[in-house]
């Protein structure tokens, strides 16, 4: 016993020098987590249901944050834009992306290449992105009008000018930063046994049986991840409204993340502004919920 004692000791000590060592190297994320994320959200809450411009104390105001915004056009018009553009984004984010990253997928000629272009505008600033697609969608000496008058003698829109077709400009802006997603796809696709598709090819399954019997049962786990982080992100969008259009014209592009900006940096109400915040928390809950409770139906994962 008393030979194997010092051992037990030494492995005593060491084990605690490894986990002050632990918390030490854990501690600047715990800080940070704690000062620009727990802290916040909590005091949010506590915001949103008090009158609170900054300046002064926050003064108790109960549900009245919440009751004035259910009875605000505005708040029903910014949830209107964000949800069309939501559903516009990612539908059409998904179908390209997929579209895409199985045409990459094939040994063609400079593929590699083609991987990165199509992955580099994702990683651009937005700010950046925001610009350029400014020139391009200018109705006067923008690109697209200037190749639809060039190429088709035809006058193209207003685009982002133009109440219309704003939120549709935008949507199709959004396929600029598909490139994550891309590689998400060709992750799993590499991933797809190819037996599976020699043993479909000697039963006579052509290309496009392949694809819908084999490739997208196999590829719906990162549909579903795609989708629901594409729902959740299309709905904080914020810097293309701000730096484009800043919510025109006429309330065309209010989106929901701009117009929570405006109440809480433009006009000092805290508290409305969390009120709001806090909807779109259970709005997207609610969504990130159901989209859940539908992959049951739809959602194939390997040998379940």
């Amino acid at each position: 016993m008393t030979a194997t004692t010092p051992v037990k000791h030494k492995l005593g000590i060491q084990a605690r020098r490894e986990e002050r060592a632990f918390y030490a190297f854990i501690s600047p994320w715990i800080v940070g987590f704690l000062a620009f994320t727990a802290i916040p959200v909590v005091l949010s809450l506590y915001y949103s249901f008090n009158r609170y411009d900054v300046l002064t104390p926050p003064r108790w105001a109960g549900l009245d944050n919440y009751t004035t915004l259910f009875t605000d056009d505005l708040f029903y018009q910014a949830l209107k834009v964000t949800s069309l553009y939501s559903v516009g984004s990612v539908t059409l984010g998904i179908l390209a992306s997929l579209f895409i990253a199985i045409v990459l997928n094939r040994n063609i000629r400079g593929v590699s290449f083609f991987r990165t272009m199509f992955y580099l505008p994702s990683v651009i600033s937005g700010v950046a992105i925001s610009l350029l697609w400014m020139w391009i969608f200018n109705p006067d000496f923008g690109l697209i009008n200037f190749l639809l008058w060039r190429v088709f003698r035809i006058e193209g829109p207003g685009w982002i000018y133009d109440a219309e077709w704003a939120v549709p400009s935008l949507i199709v802006m959004s396929l600029w930063g598909i490139g994550g997603g891309i590689v998400i796809y060709l992750a799993r696709l590499q991933g797809i046994p190819t037996d599976l598709y020699e043993a479909a090819e000697i039963d006579g399954a052509g290309a496009l049986r392949r694809i819908f019997s084999i490739t997208l049962p196999m590829m719906t786990p990162v549909i579903f991840f795609n989708l629901l982080m594409g729902i959740i992100n299309s709905f904080q969008v914020f810097t293309q409204a701000y730096v484009m259009t800043n919510g025109g014209p006429g309330y065309a592009t209010l989106f929901y993340v701009l117009y929570l900006y405006r109440y809480a940096f433009k006009y000092y109400q805290m508290g409305y502004a969390s009120a709001l915040a806090w909807v779109l928390f259970i709005i997207l809950l609610i969504l990130t919920m159901l989209v859940f409770r539908s992959s049951d139906r739809w959602v194939y994962y390997e040998g379940a």
